[in-house]
């Protein structure tokens, strides 16, 4: 019989006896306890640290290839993914970043829309009753006049954060709005990742509990908020990526991982809100909205009807900007579509002190033509880490001020021209190059080349899909960021980074979080679904990878 190992997780005391040989974060998993692995295990993201007392170092061997300095290791500090325990050994969780702190915008342009949901109550004096109706169909009866309580919900299921909209389907207006972390990007910081962790049937059963258990959460944030019973939300609209869509409905996602490549959900379609778990009437139905491809979802076609691209004239480029680059060029009206895997660097991660948009984060970053150097950081909080915005704002402040070069390398301090301030913050660790941002908290040569895999693989996705439909970037008459990452960047950035071409300086607008008010125009307008459904099925989707030259446009993407 194989040696069995006891573990004691603290501060919460949990404890699980495995097999010696198994990863903390394994363990972990199977004790039900929460160590948070974006990278799903694999070793790449470096934030599954945990800390050991000295007694118990000798029972956990690391291994692999790790993201911690020998100071950390001093300390005690492990990755979870790659120590193997050995003995007994108590393991101490870092508290994470409360969820209440993080950043995450739930407004964004909305069109306007006549109120016609796809549910409605009328009241018969006769019987003394309301009738629920859906698409015209009694589907349930209520006691009393309660014709003006018919509410829905709107859920923005991003990779990385949920937002829920609370709506008055009678008057159209939100009534309150809640946001937080999505408890998925705990164990895949990506969608790829994911599907990965869902190819088990016990795993995918995780993420589908975690997430409509946060959705539930939110649920009653919202209700409260607003002094409404959860039995009166009629219907929600779930808009998100294909991968998520597949989640939160409990569907096996593997096929988007593999060639063809093609998503089982499809949308445009109800399911049943107590069939998931959702915590709303039970007669209620959620919509998913229609998509495009496995990799150009519901939060895309979502921000098409938001940004209006059916009906604006000349040439618009809409672009969603986080661990995928989703974008949709639209010329008079006629739609193509596109997506390109970014990676996780713009969500903070895969940087040495990369973090999310939380307490502490560097959010803004300038430098001035003497070497000064202004960080900003969200709720003026002393720096704790770099989330995404102020890594592109870092990346191309630096770019700009001859820091680092053209191919993406730090300059040599002696005998560069840049000034002495920034000469002094050029310093080394482990024998490599950094710039020293504020105070322990720097940007390693490492960090510059994930900024530019992320920037790159964007910018070829915007070249490929421009020439695909013979357009040049000066042709252009507007650009359009969405998305709650995309809110936080400035058009200064993306340009001096090269993440958007020169020819598209002063064209760029930040519209926010158009899945959410997309979302809420298809849960007050029944109408607009079928008009969405019949724009999404004329929309063109180009597979870039199906251009003998992506890697070579890829390639000429990646400089500054």
């Amino acid at each position: 019989m194989a040696k069995q190992v006891h573990i004691l997780f603290l501060p919460s005391r949990d404890s699980i006896q495995v097999e010696a040989g198994t990863t903390i974060l394994q363990a972990a998993r199977r004790a039900g306890v929460l160590i948070e692995a974006p990278c799903n295990g694999a070793g790449t993201c470096g934030k599954c640290k945990v800390r050991l007392a000295e007694r118990f170092r000798p029972f956990a061997q690391p291994g692999g290839t790790h993201h911690l300095t020998p100071e950390a290791e001093a300390e005690g500090w492990v990755l979870a993914c790659e120590a193997l325990v050995t003995g007994d050994i108590e393991v101490e969780i870092p508290q994470r970043i409360s969820t209440q702190s993080l950043k995450i915008i739930s407004h964004g342009q909305a069109r306007p829309v006549a109120i016609d949901p796809f549910f409605a109550k009328a009241y018969d004096d006769a019987a003394g009753e309301t009738r629920v109706l859906a698409g015209g169909a009694l589907v349930a009866t209520e006691p009393g006049d309660r014709t003006d309580r018919l509410f829905g919900l709107v859920v923005d299921i991003g990779t990385t954060t949920l937002v829920a909209s609370l709506v008055h389907m009678v008057s159209g207006v939100e009534l309150a709005a809640a946001s937080s972390l999505n408890p998925q990007s705990l164990h895949g910081q990506d969608v790829l990742s994911r599907i990965k962790f869902t190819s088990d049937p016990a795993g995918r059963a995780l993420m589908h509990r975690e997430l409509i258990g946060e959705i539930n959460r939110l649920i009653t944030q919202v209700t409260e908020a607003a002094a409404v019973e959860r039995g009166d939300i009629a219907e929600v609209v779930f808009s998100g990526n294909t991968c998520m869509l597949h989640l939160a409905t409990d569907t096996d996602p593997t096929s988007l991982g593999k060639h063809p490549y093609r998503p089982v959900i499809t949308g445009g379609n109800h399911v049943r809100a107590e069939a998931l778990g959702l915590d709303v009437a039970a007669y209620a139905l959620v919509y998913l909205p229609p998509i495009l491809s496995a990799y150009v979802g519901a939060d895309i076609t979502a921000g098409m009807l938001a940004a209006g691209l059916a009906e604006l004239p000349g040439v618009t480029l809409f672009v969603d900007i986080g661990t995928n680059g989703e974008m949709v060029l639209a010329v008079d009206g006629a739609m193509a579509a596109a997506s390109t895997a970014a990676g996780p660097a713009f969500e903070g991660m895969n940087i040495t002190h990369g973090m999310r948009a939380g307490r502490g984060a560097i959010e803004r970053f300038r430098l001035e033509s003497d070497g000064a150097v202004t960080v900003k950081t969200i709720e003026e909080a002393e720096p704790t880490g770099i989330c995404g915005s102020g890594l592109l704002d870092i990346a191309g402040e630096l770019a700009a001020h001859g820091v680092i070069d053209k191919r993406g390398r730090f300059v040599r301090p002696d005998g560069s021209k840049i000034p002495e301030a920034l000469r002094e913050r050029l310093n080394t660790c482990d024998g490599k190059p950094v710039f020293q941002i504020a105070g322990d908290i720097v940007l390693t040569q490492k960090d510059v080349r994930q900024i530019q895999l992320a920037k790159g693989a964007i910018r070829a996705g915007v070249e490929l899909l421009l020439r695909s439909k013979g357009v040049r970037p000066e042709d252009v008459d507007r650009v359009f960021i969405a998305g709650s990452f995309g809110y936080h960047l400035q058009a200064r950035s993306l340009i001096q980074i090269g993440l958007l071409p020169d020819a598209f300086e002063g064209k760029i607008q930040f519209l926010g979080n158009t899945s959410k008010t997309g979302g809420q125009a298809l849960l007050l307008n029944g109408d607009l679904r079928r008009e969405l459904e019949a724009s999404v099925s004329s929309v063109e989707v180009i597979e870039l990878a199906d251009y003998g030259d992506f890697d070579q446009v890829f390639v000429g993407c990646l400089g500054f």
